[in-house]
């Protein structure tokens, strides 16, 4: 039988954690946990959740969430294998909960998600290309080309050269606590 997550509204999510019932895991990565999330919330990566370990009171509830709930859908079974008893999902993550008029603890000045990053680069350097390959030179489309066959290598492999790129910048370094 496969795993369920049971959907819980943003609403009685927050009655369950205020009384001390739940506990709220947030699979999404350290970078996107780091610019927003809910606050008491757990961040236990996805990518990271076989090595995780998770602090849960016996007897609460454990909640998941991510942004908009579509990795939490796509991961129900590893999320609740680990869970004994029944496990719970945020309807409409964060999003949801945000829409639901409910806080969000945001540090702006923390960088965006690398992926976000890497489209806008990505996504810069090809309409750069094609702009200076119709006002310049031809040439120019050889940087296109290049941008979307190193996007299409990491999406094959899951290897993204210029996410690793993007990480050594000064923006994207541990700020001193």
């Amino acid at each position: 039988m496969t795993a369920m997550l049971l959907p819980l509204p943003p609403a009685d999510v927050r009655a369950r954690i205020n009384d001390g019932r739940a506990v709220l895991i947030d699979i999404r990565e350290a970078d996107e946990f780091a610019r927003s999330h809910i606050a008491g919330a757990q961040s236990q990566p996805l990518s990271g959740w076989e090595r995780a370990h998770i602090r849960i009171a016996p007897g609460a509830d454990v909640i998941f969430t991510c942004r908009s709930g579509m990795r939490t859908a796509g991961a129900c079974d590893r999320l609740a294998a680990r869970v004994a008893g029944q496990a719970f999902v945020l309807e409409g993550g964060l999003d949801g909960w945000s829409k639901a008029g409910l806080p969000l603890a945001v540090d702006a000045k923390a960088p965006l998600e690398i992926m976000r990053q890497v489209q806008i680069a990505a996504g810069a350097l090809v309409l750069l290309g094609v702009v200076l390959g119709f006002l310049v030179s031809p040439a120019f489309f050889g940087l296109a080309a290049f941008v979307g066959a190193g996007l299409t290598f990491a999406g094959a492999t899951g290897f993204c050269g210029m996410a690793r790129l993007l990480m050594l910048a000064p923006w994207n370094r541990a700020r001193p606590a």
